[in-house]
């Protein structure tokens, strides 16, 4: 008797955002990813002992229960892989235990400590070693707030003195406070931690017991070399910080072996930070020159290349260099995109996108342009109160209607993105013909617009889920499933509905 046709091979996608997460079913038929969405869960989190923090073992139950409802679907799953947002980690016992709920970056401890961090090495030596821009909340300077808080009198580590952070070493000295072993908070107890791993790495472990840090992943942590791919002993010797407690840098795409309760399936660790992914999946296939914007929380906006650009001009500009698939390198700039937004749409409470779009576009254009990068706008809570107030503070038209905020937010964004790819085509000396918005934003289509007027380039919208897209055919190239001579982008393109906005001589 034939053997049953197991039908075309299946994938399983874990997309975690700082809002939600999703567990996306891809289908690869002929040179088509066909995608699934089989769950979808607010992303958890909880604020304890003055911290904000993300709640991973309730995050890990949403994990798990995606994956036996894929089973479910579609039994002959044959990987699956996490990836997520950058910088935040969860420091680990012997056990693989989490020695506490990992912080979210949005957590103001690491008030500070960026530019007191500068004292010890200086930002271009940072910029020389890491490629990386300079944000309050990376990794590099979240470790070191850990360890000013770990010293501060009362601790159970003890020493040193609250707001110091001390140079050289062998090791850091860092202790985590070691939680209950239920809910893995933080408590009197004091363990030492015996490794790091960042949020998708660390499921990815959970999956497939092996500990590794994904490329594009340790290249946000600003401790990796730009240049050789490895951990930057240089910038972990500096801050007196301990390299043993990460694991080996890995490749994006590489098989990390059976999923422990689901033998049949292989875990791979494809790009772990969701910016990768979605990168990976941008559908450009011709030969226009091209930029991304990945859009969502955060906005993304940059160019790939083969080689990292560490001028003065990259670095002053806030330019960084994160690893991508295929040994690329995303010169690109972090933006805030859509989070002022979100935080207003939270505070309005139910109310549908498609009336704020209407009310958004009956409202007076260009009222005004807000720096949504200020560090007011940062922290979650009160936003439209706080836009309207830096307005009034700086005698700017103040948007008092639900709509003209809503404008004057996307028309700031649109402005920012603007702003970007000027700077990015003068660092690079490489003109832009074409702006790839993916991700969340891609959806927007007042924002799209208006980044076509803005930027005065012709913008490609679409796919709107390419972090999972990536994900997802990164996971199909590495089981060796992609047809003869495919592309990711070529696939990517074929599997999603683009659509196109060029510049107009007025807004809409």
């Amino acid at each position: 008797m034939p053997a049953a046709d197991p039908g075309p091979p299946t994938y399983l996608a874990f997309d975690l955002g700082a809002s939600s997460g999703r567990a996306i079913l891809g289908t690869l038929t002929g040179d088509r990813m066909r995608m699934e969405e089989v769950h979808r869960f607010p992303t958890p989190r909880v604020d304890e002992g003055g911290h904000f923090c993300w709640e991973v073992e309730a995050l890990w139950e949403e994990l798990k229960k995606g994956l036996g409802l894929a089973l479910e679907a579609s039994p002959g799953l044959r990987s699956l892989s996490v990836d997520s947002w950058a910088v935040d980690y969860v420091p680990l016992d012997e056990a693989g235990l989490p020695l506490r709920r990992p912080y979210r970056y949005r957590d103001p401890r690491t008030d500070g400590v960026m530019e007191r961090a500068f004292r010890i090495l200086p930002a271009d030596a940072i910029y020389a070693h890491t490629g990386i821009q300079f944000l309050p909340f990376n990794t590099l300077f979240q470790l070191l707030a850990d360890e000013e808080e770990a010293k501060q009198p009362g601790r159970a580590s003890g020493g040193g003195s609250a707001g110091e952070i001390r140079a050289g070493g062998a090791g850091s000295g860092l202790e985590a406070r070691a939680g209950d072993a239920g809910s893995h908070g933080p408590g009197s107890a004091s363990a030492p931690v015996h490794r790091y791993l960042t949020i998708a790495d660390f499921f990815n472990y959970r999956f497939s017991g092996k500990a590794v840090v994904e490329v594009s992943m340790a290249s946000t942590t600003q401790l990796m070399e730009v240049g050789t791919r490895a951990w930057s002993l240089p910038v972990f010797e500096a801050f007196g910080l301990d390299p043993s407690q990460w694991p080996p840098i890995v490749p994006s795409g590489t098989v990390l072996g059976p999923v422990r309760d689901a033998p049949t399936v292989t875990a791979v660790a494809t790009c772990s930070h969701d910016t990768g992914s979605a990168v990976a999946a941008v559908p450009a296939t011709g030969k226009s020159s091209w930029a991304f914007v990945s859009s969502g929380t955060w906005s993304l906006l940059g160019m790939e290349r083969r080689a990292p650009l560490l001028t003065p001009e990259a670095r002053e500009a806030g330019f960084t260099h994160e690893a991508g698939a295929d040994d690329t390198i995303r010169l690109l700039k972090n933006l805030t995109g859509l989070w002022a937004l979100q935080e207003c749409v939270r505070e309005w409470g139910d109310v549908a996108w498609k009336t704020l779009e209407e009310e958004a576009r009956r409202a007076p254009p260009g009222l005004v342009v807000i720096d949504l990068e200020d560090p007011r706008f940062l922290a979650p809570g009160g936003m439209p109160d706080r836009l309207r107030a830096f307005c009034r503070e700086r005698g700017l038209p103040v948007p008092e209607s639900r709509g003209a905020l809503v404008r004057t937010i996307l028309e700031s964004i649109a402005h920012s993105y603007e702003s970007a790819l000027k700077k990015l085509e003068q660092v690079t000396g490489e003109p832009v013909e074409i702006l790839h918005i993916v991700g969340g934003g891609s959806r927007n289509r007042l924002l799209c617009q208006l980044t076509a007027d803005a930027c005065r380039r012709t913008v490609v919208a679409g796919p709107a889920e390419a972090a999972a897209l990536g994900n997802l055919l990164i996971q199909a190239r590495t089981m060796g499933d992609l047809p003869r001579g495919s592309s990711l982008r070529n696939v990517a393109a074929r599997s999603t509905e683009l659509t196109y906005y060029r510049p107009t001589q007025s807004s809409p």
